[in-house]
């Protein structure tokens, strides 16, 4: 048993908080791009360069076929990766600066026929986000799997990683708009502000490759068999908690796409003020869910992962139906956000600590260890669903007659305008609900400490 002991005590170390912030700082960086993606990329074509909603939407749900397919590969890819800096880490060295330059081209969209713009639009949006972004975020998020095997580490990692990663969507989301109307509220002037969040990722990508380094080695997977990729993906798909916890990522997305993506229309055409009230609503929201994020450790030590969570959704589900009362009150919708940003933060800050105990999970019912694929697979899930979202809620602005101009000053038909309201209002209502159902059935939290004791004696035997 001595060596099961010894393995145990190094998985089991403390990390520093340095580590927790430089390892933070990765999310941080990808959201500075994921987060002019998901909420103001739309926005950027259609009223800037003036292509159809439509368009931008056929561009968004074939782009998202492709990422989900190259998360899978990715995945596989990582899992075979030797280097000296381990199989997930050097991937965020190599793929930084790809990721910062590909980001800026998103918005030089060239003005011309609308058959090459939408080439253009599909060709740099897959290379940014089925390539770049991939070869970075799922490594990145895999990495933590691959630093510690205690959970509450892995916890602390996702909640330190969950409080500072917002604020990389804070200076995509609420100070890109006012640094575009400064440097000429233009196309060119979009392209300017990219560049310099894509300066700032890079610094942050090569603080955490700096700082975060892959501790966990199991004897047991060295002496193992090369595994046939059918049995891995067999062994992936038999994982009940893997779906869970992909329901839960993808509808984690999924609010921040619906919000984020119709919060810019909705304060240009229903409030008349797309700069201070949109930086307003946005920024209110995201600051409580870093502040609520921060104080979920005594939460978590209390209540556990599942719990904590659980009644978070519930107090958000009630914010959102709050919003019902008065949808064209800024007001109303701002008391939406505070008491929904109260409820999203328990689950925000922890679940990338559920997919690390899924791998843990993996291992003792298959015998397999996959934490790359677990993590890939989880990232194809949230892919395809942000990518669905987004080409449903443009298919719906488009259906409802949503004008595109690249002139401004357009009057929008009462019925596009009705959509935006709409669209803001049932849509976070469905995910918080499907939420609420998925955690009703986890069941994990309470199996994890028995599930680790059996591993911990099977790998002192040379078992996986």
């Amino acid at each position: 048993m001595k060596s099961g002991a010894k393995n145990n005590n190094v998985n089991e170390l403390k990390i520093g908080w340095g580590t927790r912030i430089a390892y933070g700082c990765g999310d941080t960086a990808c959201n500075v791009v994921f987060g002019m993606i998901s909420t103001l990329l739309t926005l950027f074509y259609t009223d800037y360069v003036g292509i159809s909603a439509a368009t931008v939407g056929l561009v968004m749900l074939l782009s998202r076929a492709f990422d989900g397919v190259s998360d899978a590969v990715m995945g596989v890819i990582v899992e075979k990766t030797k280097s000296k800096w381990g199989k997930a880490r050097p991937w965020i060295l190599w793929m930084s600066i790809p990721y910062a330059v590909c980001a800026v081209l998103l918005f030089t969209v060239p003005q011309t026929k609308e058959s090459i713009q939408f080439l253009y639009m599909f060709v740099t949006y897959n290379l940014v986000t089925t390539v770049c972004y991939t070869a970075i975020n799922l490594p990145y998020s895999s990495l933590s799997a691959l630093m510690t095997r205690s959970s509450m580490e892995r916890d602390m990692l996702s909640i330190v990683r969950m409080g500072i990663s917002p604020f990389g969507r804070i200076l995509a989301v609420t100070c890109t708009m006012p640094v575009v109307k400064l440097f000429g509220d233009d196309q060119a002037a979009w392209a300017k502000t990219m560049a310099l969040w894509a300066v700032i990722a890079l610094i942050l990508l090569i603080i955490c490759f700096l700082k975060c380094e892959e501790k966990v080695e199991i004897k047991a997977k060295e002496k193992q068999e090369k595994v046939p990729l059918g049995k891995a993906l067999k062994a992936l798909v038999t994982n009940a908690y893997f779906w869970a916890v992909v329901i839960l990522w993808t509808m984690q997305n999924g609010i921040y796409c619906i919000t984020g993506t119709i919060l810019p229309y909705y304060c240009k055409y229903i409030f008349e003020n797309d700069t201070w009230m949109y930086s307003a609503l946005y920024l209110t929201e995201t600051l409580l869910i870093v502040a609520v994020t921060f104080f979920s450790p005594i939460l978590l030590k209390r209540f556990g992962k599942r719990n904590m969570s659980l009644a978070g959704v519930v107090l958000a589900l009630a914010g959102q139906i709050l919003f019902f009362v008065n949808p064209y009150s800024f007001r109303w919708m701002l008391l939406s956000c505070i008491i929904r940003a109260i409820g999203l933060a328990p689950l925000n800050s922890v679940v990338f600590g559920f997919l690390g105990d899924v791998v843990e999970y993996g291992q003792w019912k298959t015998h397999l260890r996959q934490e790359s694929l677990i993590f890939a697979g989880s990232s194809v899930g949230m892919k395809v669903g942000a990518g669905l979202t987004s080409a449903i809620i443009t298919g719906l602005l488009s259906g409802a007659g949503y004008v595109s101009s690249a002139t401004g000053g357009v009057v929008q038909p009462e019925s596009a305008v009705e959509m935006i309201v709409n669209i803001y209002k049932v849509g976070p209502m469905v995910v918080w609900v499907v939420v609420l159902i998925t955690l009703l059935f986890y069941k994990l939290d309470k199996k994890y400490p028995i599930i680790m004791e059996e591993l911990m004696e099977r790998e002192a035997r040379g078992e996986m």
